[in-house]
């Protein structure tokens, strides 16, 4: 099992990896945060389309037709955390290619936007500070690396689950 875990979340994770560093180096700052958003998730599902594709294969293929909730699930998050990994390590390299400081940007823009709404100076200058210490925590690696895994885990975690109950049952899509 660990050896399918390994392939097919390198499989994922080239997936995921490469669309967040082709995208990252290209048109990052050329597109609204709601369509990169768009075609980051987008990415993550395609990307972990491989949790489903293992499980079953593992279920139809190795063990006969069967398979029990948690060694799939277990699978499932095994694939995501080596994605995940891969997302990761994808993310630094723009960072470091690009020579961008994301925190600082991102703080920037969520004043800014404050300001652009009409929000009180009080609420600005709440959000000011706490998007100052966003971005001081952002450009520490050790607060950088887990923030990045978290945007990733739960849309791995989550398919995970739906895969794992559905192929728990030998009666959802069986073998031929």
């Amino acid at each position: 099992m660990f050896k399918t875990i390994l392939i097919y979340g390198s499989i994922a994770g080239l997936i995921v990896g490469s669309l967040l560093f082709g995208t990252g180096v290209t048109i990052l700052h050329t597109v609204s945060p709601t369509i990169g958003m768009a075609i980051g998730y987008t990415g993550m599902l395609v990307a972990f389309s491989t949790i489903f594709i293992a499980i079953k294969r593992r279920r139809d293929v190795v063990q006969g037709g069967v398979i029990r909730f948690l060694p799939a699930l277990g699978m499932g998050l095994g694939i995501t955390l080596i994605a995940g990994i891969f997302y990761v390590v994808a993310w630094e390299a723009v960072l470091a290619v690009r020579g961008m400081d994301f925190g600082s940007g991102y703080a920037e823009a969520v004043v800014a936007d404050m300001r652009a709404s009409g929000a009180s100076a009080a609420e600005i200058a709440r959000a000011s500070a706490e998007m100052a210490e966003f971005a001081e925590n952002y450009a520490n690696p050790f607060y950088r690396i887990p923030v990045t895994f978290s945007e990733i885990a739960p849309v791995g975690a989550a398919i995970s689950l739906l895969t794992a109950l559905l192929l728990a049952n030998r009666n959802f899509l069986p073998a031929r």
